[in-house]
């Protein structure tokens, strides 16, 4: 049997020379388990009764905490990226690192069901140990959160307390305000959309051509419609129409979108949302497939992370109900249910793409240069 600290995967010899310092180091060592796997202090063993499943707890959100770092530590790499680009060469690289994100989030979703082999009285048994501490502390997931480009003004507050969470950590306080205010996931993938090629008003000019194409289709929908023997089905029909035809005013009039962005419910500036479907449109181009993968991630670690926050509130309410405080004093779970709204989508813009698709024989040919640039 194969020693899991052996060097080098080679099985452990009890008459084998000592390692030297030229020989490196062995598993152990340099994963340093000595401190990783001595980290977890069980406090109810202050009161001489071990509470087993205390011991579950600080290792799943132990666990969790070093898949955030993870995470952050390719944020920040993907940003890094993005910052850098100046044409698509690092696009198929950053589309690797956000998948990988993906699946760490995916792990994380799936993690939670462990944490539910605890019940409630097994973790009534300890929860007092935990006060103040709250996993609303984590200043890795908010460090995410802000990374990606969660705005302040989109957080539901903390009791109307949020920031007293790390008031007492000047160094949490430093690295919070220097994520709010470097360049997020989001303000880099609103610059990059916006170099979209194909939106220049002197070139293919997609956006204009976008909106004839919409018009034409919504007056061949209004000529349908006249057909309709009974006038109930026809009036139907044209509401239907007028309502829709409303529905793309709002991207095809820059003043109704900036209306939406200044009430958070939209995120992307207008020419960002115009890169967007046009990237939609045309993601079977060779220049648009990994641009279009790279925005279908984008909308999986929004999905992901909604679906931990989803799991976590469900677990929240089945340990403490939906009545009691949380641990550090927060709402507990009133104030874990106010995330899941689309206020916490980054990428909010992304999902409502589909709002404004039209059938594929009504999407603009593109001209001969252009599909010329987009191979």
């Amino acid at each position: 049997m194969s020693c899991p600290y052996a060097r080098n995967g080679a099985d452990h010899d009890d008459n084998a020379a000592p390692l030297g310092i030229d020989d490196g180091m062995i598993y152990g060592e340099y994963l340093m388990l000595d401190k990783v796997l001595n980290a977890q202090r069980m406090l109810s063993t202050r009161d001489k009764r071990t509470v087993h499943d205390e011991h579950l707890f600080i290792v799943t959100h132990q666990a969790y905490e070093l898949w955030f770092k993870q995470i952050i530590f390719e944020l920040d790499s993907i940003r890094e990226l993005m910052i850098k680009i100046i044409d698509e060469s690092k696009t198929l690289e950053i589309v690797k690192r956000l998948n990988r994100i993906v699946l760490i989030l995916r792990l994380l979703v799936d993690q939670v069901p462990i944490l539910e082999t605890m019940t409630p009285l097994d973790f009534m048994d300890f929860r007092n140990h935990l006060n103040p501490a709250s996993g609303f502390q984590s200043l890795q997931f908010r460090l995410i959160e802000n990374k990606l480009g969660l705005r302040s003004e989109n957080r539901v507050k903390y009791n109307q307390k949020y920031s007293e969470a790390f008031g007492d950590n000047p160094d949490a306080t430093n690295l919070i305000e220097e994520s709010e205010e470097e360049p997020s996931l989001l303000n880099l993938v609103q610059t990059w959309l916006e170099r979209t090629p194909g939106l220049e008003e002197d070139g293919f000019n997609f956006w204009q051509k976008f909106q004839d194409s919409v018009d034409q289709f919504l007056d061949d929908q209004v000529k349908s419609a006249m057909q309709e023997p009974s006038e109930s089905a026809k009036n139907y029909r044209l509401m239907d129409i007028e309502k829709r035809r409303n529905v793309y005013r709002t991207i095809f009039d820059p003043k109704v979108h900036e209306s939406l962005v200044s009430r958070g419910e939209r995120h992307f500036s207008y020419r960002a949302l115009q890169g967007a479907i046009m990237i939609t449109f045309y993601r079977d181009e060779p220049r648009f497939s990994q641009p279009h993968q790279l925005l279908t991630l984008l909308m999986d670690i929004d999905s992901q992370i909604t679906k931990w926050r989803y799991n976590h509130v469900m677990m929240v309410q089945r340990m403490i109900g939906s009545q009691q405080l949380g641990t550090g004093g927060s709402s507990g779970y009133q104030y874990l249910r106010s995330t899941l709204s689309d206020r916490y989508k980054i990428f909010l813009d992304l999902f409502n793409l589909s709002t404004f698709l039209i059938p594929r024989d009504r999407i603009p040919s593109l001209s001969s240069f252009m599909r010329n640039q987009l191979k």
